[in-house]
């Protein structure tokens, strides 16, 4: 047998730091599905606790995903396969931030928790309790831990409320959208493009970085005719311009998704029932962000760019603003 079938054990004192960790979370009262090696190692990434360190030494720096598992293959001698970034966020980070033991992107509230930038860090309370970690202290601290941790998590939570981005979606209607990414190209877009150039309109749909369903008028798209049942094919705008009787689908570009040939394409079989006209919109923030989808805008559809909301830019067709 090669010597390489099996793979090297790792150091003893790795092994009972990953146990140490193990038996915190099961103090903390974390699901069973988070008390696996998996999640112990990522709560020893965030508290940067190598396997020499003492828990009174752990600290809680803010880390991606990435940074996480790098970590751990440095200290741990446990390398991750890149696919498996979503696993930690989906089945370990995600139930730390559920149980207010970690905070989504202290630094910045606003960052969408879908943006490459997103940051996690332990919670200065849950620190606190971790630097008692081993010792006689533990028992008490933990327990008044435990009694505070859902305030905590409802003072976080009103947080991020407060920065989310109400928008009116209908006559004594408003949601609020998710704070930052597009949402805040989608409140231009609602406020300043549809005032503007679907006077009077009636929104069907509103997407939503956080919330794909942020509104949804069903029955209004049904009376035009139109089912939609797979959502990821939805544009992020649709409104129905009334007076014109056009169906304006408006995609929001921050970092994809313009109204390519493609997406054209996808878009005219999920709303080919239509009685009312197509009309494709590819909305950005600025001009010099336009710039880099020159190439890949499907010819026949609009461009709008808020900084000069009164402004349209025609792909050229025979008609300006208009069904084909």
């Amino acid at each position: 047998m090669p010597d390489n079938a099996n793979p090297p054990r790792r150091p003893i004192q790795v092994l009972e730091k990953i146990e140490e960790a193990k038996a915190v979370l099961r103090d903390l009262g974390m699901p069973p599905a988070q008390q696996n090696e998996r999640s112990a190692l990522t709560m020893l990434a965030l508290l940067s606790l190598k396997v020499d360190t003492s828990w009174s030494g752990a600290s809680n720096p803010l880390l991606g995903i990435t940074p996480i598992m790098e970590f751990v293959a440095q200290n741990y001698e446990k390398t991750y396969a890149p696919n498996t970034r979503e696993t930690i966020r989906r089945q370990t980070v995600h139930q730390f931030v559920e149980a207010g033991f970690l905070i989504v992107n202290p630094d910045k509230p606003s960052r969408p928790t879908n943006s490459p930038k997103t940051v996690y860090q332990i919670s200065a309370t849950a620190l606190k309790l971790l630097h008692s970690y081993g010792t006689n202290d533990w028992s008490e601290n933990l327990r008044v831990y435990l009694t505070s941790v859902e305030t905590l998590k409802r003072r976080y939570a009103q947080e991020r409320e407060r920065e989310r981005i109400p928008v009116t979606v209908a006559k004594g209607l408003t949601i609020s959208l998710s704070p930052g990414g597009q949402n805040v190209l989608i409140e231009k877009i609602i406020n300043d493009f549809c005032a503007l150039f679907t006077p009077g309109g009636k929104l069907i749909y509103v997407g939503d970085t956080g919330d794909k369903w942020g509104y949804f008028d069903s029955e209004s798209l049904q009376a035009l005719g139109v089912t939609v049942e797979a959502h990821g094919k939805m544009p992020d705008v649709v409104v129905h311009h009334v007076q014109q009787n056009w169906l304006v689908l408006i995609e929001a570009v921050t970092s994809h998704g313009a109204v390519t040939p493609k997406r054209r394409n996808e878009l005219e079989v999920v709303f080919g029932s239509s009685t009312a006209g197509l009309v494709f919109v590819t909305a950005f923030h600025r001009r010099n962000d336009m710039v880099r989808y020159l190439n890949e805008i499907s010819w026949e559809t609009e461009v709008w760019v808020a900084e000069a909301p009164s402004h349209i830019i025609h792909f050229n067709g025979e008609r300006f603003l208009g069904p084909y």
